[in-house]
């Protein structure tokens, strides 16, 4: 129990950095991770459904904190905020609620499958990986803010990754910087987190040990945003520090990794 407990604070603190650094709220780590930990700790269950519910949890607290404190150092523009939140969080609820009708195997297999298309996406596509300046990036459109939005919500909250990796290739593709897509992607990620979290913890579980909230494990949780927390604070020290170029490299890099430990952990 103890070694668990560590392993998700030490995870937690890298939840933080991505967190602040790439927009993810701690999806694509603590989703793996939380159920890795559960699978060890012979709690197999539901462990798909709890790391996704643990995660959008998780990703409440992290993307708030980081959106509070991205805003305060001027990085948020209100016009790619709002209205997509609201179209992103109507998705969500419909993500959310789908997400607990499917099979944990399911889940998985969607969540990996999510990774590699946003890899390939990013790699491929023009648009990412390096963006020319332009003085005024392009606003989104009609279409892009509502359905585009209602599309963000439903896949983000039904795999429990908050959305970053559509949200940050949305905007870098209008022509923001790194550093201002992903600080976009927190509070874009905050709907996201709001519907999956109140509708994992009411669901009707019969997995549910000691210490869970419907499908959310508090105790993982809290272990996460104990190390989360001040890395978050150290983190927003230095982003806009890393060149773009650098920046949306490391980006797809990280997605990398998280989809070869997904797949070497048969997650």
């Amino acid at each position: 129990m103890q070694t668990s407990f560590l392993t998700l604070l030490c995870f937690g603190c890298l939840t933080g950095v991505t967190t602040v650094l790439f927009g993810f709220g701690g999806g694509f780590v603590t989703v793996p991770v939380v159920h890795g930990v559960l699978t060890a700790t012979a709690r197999p269950g539901d462990a798909m459904h709890v790391a996704v519910a643990t995660s959008a949890a998780v990703m409440l607290v992290n993307a708030a904190t980081a959106a509070l404190a991205q805003g305060r150092q001027g990085r948020l523009r209100r016009a790619y905020v709002w209205p997509l939140a609201a179209y992103i969080a109507i998705g969500a609820a419909a993500g959310s609620l789908a997400a607990t009708a499917l099979g944990d195997t399911a889940l998985r297999l969607l969540f990996a499958a999510y990774l590699l298309v946003t890899i390939t996406d990013s790699l491929l596509r023009e648009g990412f990986l390096s963006v020319a300046h332009r003085p005024r990036p392009e606003p989104l459109g009609r279409a892009t803010t509502t359905l585009g939005g209602m599309g963000i919500g439903l896949v983000a909250a039904a795999l429990g990754v908050g959305g970053s990796v559509m949200t940050v290739p949305l905007l870098r593709r209008r022509g923001l910087p790194m550093a201002e897509a992903t600080a976009l992607a927190n509070p874009l990620s905050v709907p996201v987190a709001v519907a999956g979290t109140l509708v994992y913890a009411v669901a009707p579980t019969t997995a549910a040990g000691p210490g869970q909230l419907g499908y959310v494990d508090l105790t993982a949780g809290a272990a996460l945003l104990l190390g989360s927390l001040p890395a978050i604070a150290v983190a927003r020290r230095i982003t806009g520090r890393v060149p773009d170029r650098v920046h949306s490299v490391a980006y797809v890099l990280l997605l990398l990794l998280v989809l070869i430990v997904t797949v070497s952990l048969g997650v």
